[in-house]
This record gives C-alpha cells, sequence and structure tokens, in this order.
C-alpha cells in the first residue's frame, strides 16, 4: 500500500463477537491501521463498562498488526478526524442491516465529505451473530463459546454467573 490509510471500525462492543474479531481481521488486511473505536454509548445500557469493553478487545485483538482499541464518547465522525483516519467500517450481517447503515453513511457524509464509510460483510458462519443475542444466551445459561472469544465468555459468566 503506497498510501497509509486509516480505517475506524466503532461500536458498542458490548460484547465483542467472533463476528467483530472476523471483521477486525480483514480490515487490518486493507488498511494499514484499523483502530477499533468502542462507543461509550450510556443512553445503551451496556453490560460492560466502557474500560471493560476496551479491555476485553485490546486483549482479544492484541495479536492483530496495525490494530489498537480506544474509546470514545461523541460522533464517529468527529473521533475519526482526530484520530486522523479517512474511513469508518461498518459491517453488514444481513439485509436487514442495510437501511439503518445506509441512513448512518448518509449522515456521516452530510456531517463532513473527509471521512468515507466502507461496509464490509462478515464471514458467513458468523452471519448471525450479534451481541444482544451472545448476552441473552449468556443470561440464560447458554454455551456462548463458538461465539465469542474465551475471554469474552469468561466475562460473560463473570457478569451472569455459571447458571448451568
Amino acid at each position: 500500500m503506497a498510501q497509509s490509510i486509516g480505517a475506524a471500525y466503532p461500536g458498542t462492543f458490548n460484547p465483542l463477537t467472533r463476528g467483530h474479531e472476523d471483521l477486525v481481521r480483514r480490515a487490518s488486511k486493507l488498511f494499514n491501521r484499523v483502530v477499533v473505536a468502542v462507543a461509550a454509548s450510556p443512553g445503551k445500557s451496556p453490560l460492560f463498562t466502557l474500560d471493560e469493553r476496551v479491555a476485553l478487545a485490546s486483549s482479544v485483538l492484541s495479536d492483530i498488526p496495525g490494530v489498537s482499541v480506544t474509546g470514545y464518547d461523541g460522533l464517529t465522525v468527529d473521533f475519526a478526524e482526530q484520530q486522523g483516519l479517512q474511513i469508518i467500517i461498518r459491517g453488514l450481517r444481513a439485509v436487514s442491516d442495510f437501511e439503518y447503515e445506509f441512513q448512518l453513511a448518509t449522515m456521516n457524509r452530510n456531517l463532513t465529505e473527509r471521512v468515507e464509510t466502507v461496509f464490509l460483510t462478515p464471514t458467513e458462519h458468523f452471519t448471525f451473530v450479534s451481541s444482544s443475542l451472545v448476552r441473552e444466551i449468556a443470561q440464560l445459561g447458554g454455551d456462548v463459546s463458538s461465539f465469542v472469544h474465551p475471554e469474552v465468555a469468561a466475562a460473560l459468566t463473570a457478569k451472569f454467573g455459571d447458571r448451568k
């Protein structure tokens, strides 16, 4: 890559799933620098604190060259510009994601033309995985080990207790 292009992959990551991890790994092959931007999202009442989500993502993604993890609050386009990033990565799991993501990308483009949105789709066996489903399964005592990294599974067990 001749030009250095940086990308932000924003999200709540509550918790980080194998689908998120897959997108970060593939994005790291496309961009020189990928910043996993963990949104504070207090309105969503996340299960994990911002610091916990940043720590989990940092640990899980530590082996990927060019990837860093940081928390942020505020507009994603402002964060991207402050970090010198030209791209916002958004994941599309299914057609149902498209309308919301398209609106978000269009709004971001209206806020600034200096940051572009790129859509990536996860590997097929992760298209059904979402953080909310993982949380629900874990809360009800189900096995989430195929959907999240072992450290994330342990953190979920610590939050909900072992219900088996």
